[in-house]
């Protein structure tokens, strides 16, 4: 039985998701709904589909998935509103832009018997999904650590809206963490605990392109964040994320690696669905590229894929859960909230590692 979708939110972003409409079997998006009625009806006629205001589309008796792009700061509304309205949901990243209303959402599901779902689904694309099998084969023997960083300087240069990132929800590791944390959850599994210090190096950001090019935004959170992670494993991850680096970085980036007790494994971006994962056994070798072993690089819409057979069949394991995302965003939120406190945050919210993806995803 195949699900009908609706998208909640018509910006930028919601374009990879129509352009997915068709790749999957599981689930088909027939209506699409922006607070912008011109906007959803722009969206509904490039894409042949029926444009509704919110209310009605979350309301609505034939939808049974409800795809949320609105900005972070109202996902909880959003969410919890869809789910009592009946419907399962899958939310871009992050879940919500607090652990208390991540757990809202969650409490809303249960009371429902309905499903969350939640991006990055980048982890069920070939790289990151070659880069599990490889440490599942002993590659590298067993993981002691990792390292994830991304250092730009900030999203203002090309983006002729950049506010949503340097409003509460935004920042470089409430942005970009949630591909990285996603990646070492799936990787690696559960948590236990996070410290970390942030920083701010501007007040004032100008935006570089489109009509509001030489606009100032104010700047609410903080542009440079680093911290440990300990994974229940004993692997410890290190993280830094930046909007404050103007120069970037002289090494690979990203820079995504984990480390073993035999050899180095090279992580591909976890922004993306394919990418190259590479091994080094010994430091006086050199990398050794990998062949995948799953063939998903399509793009977004997986994530929703992946919940719709998991409202169907009780024997698919979720691995873009709510609960997954609820334990990404207990490390990104733990790692302010230890910044804050200059201590180690204990995470209340682990979840099990998600399980591997079949190769023959998405068929």
């Amino acid at each position: 039985m195949t699900l009908n979708a609706a998208v909640v939110g018509c910006g930028n972003i919601a374009d990879a998701y129509f352009a997915a409409k068709d790749r999957f079997e599981d689930y088909e998006i027939v209506a699409c709904g922006d607070l912008q009625q011109d906007l959803a009806e722009q969206k509904a006629d490039e894409h042949g589909l029926e444009a509704r205001p919110v209310a009605d589309l979350v309301a609505g008796p034939d939808i049974d998935i409800v795809i949320n792009l609105t900005p972070p700061s109202v996902h909880a509304d959003v969410l919890v509103d869809a789910l009592e309205a009946g419907n399962h949901v899958y939310t871009e990243k992050p879940l919500a832009t607090t652990v208390a209303d991540a757990e809202r959402i969650l409490e809303a599901a249960a009371e429902t018997d309905k499903l969350v779902g939640s991006a990055p689904d980048t982890v069920l694309g070939a790289g990151i999904q070659s880069a599990r099998a490889a440490l599942e084969s002993g590659r590298i023997g067993r993981p002691i650590g990792a390292t994830a960083h991304w250092m730009t300087g900030g999203h203002e240069v090309w983006h002729p809206n950049p506010d949503l990132y340097y409003q509460e929800g935004g920042g470089p590791l409430f942005d970009m963490g949630p591909y990285y944390v996603g990646a070492l959850i799936t990787l690696l599994g559960s948590a236990t605990t996070v410290t970390g210090a942030v920083g701010q190096a501007f007040d004032e950001r100008t935006i570089g392109s489109g009509d509001r090019a030489g606009e100032t935004i104010d700047v609410e959170v903080p542009t440079h964040e680093a911290g440990v992670v300990t994974f229940d494993n004993g692997a410890i991850a290190n993280l830094q994320f930046s909007f404050d680096a103007t120069g970037g970085s002289s090494g690979p980036f990203p820079l995504f690696e984990i480390y073993g007790t035999e050899g180095t494994l090279q992580v591909p971006d976890p922004n993306n669905f394919d990418g190259e994962v590479r091994v080094r056994n010994s430091s006086r070798d050199a990398f050794e590229t990998l062949e995948h072993t799953h063939d998903y690089t399509a793009g977004r819409g997986a994530g929703v894929a992946d919940l719709a057979r998991a409202a169907r069949d009780d024997d698919w394991s979720h691995r873009t859960s709510g609960q997954r995302a609820l334990h990404g965003l207990e490390i990104m939120a733990g790692l302010r909230t230890a910044a804050e406190q200059e201590s180690h945050v204990t995470l209340e919210h682990g979840c099990s590692q998600p399980a591997a993806l079949p190769e023959s995803f998405p068929k």
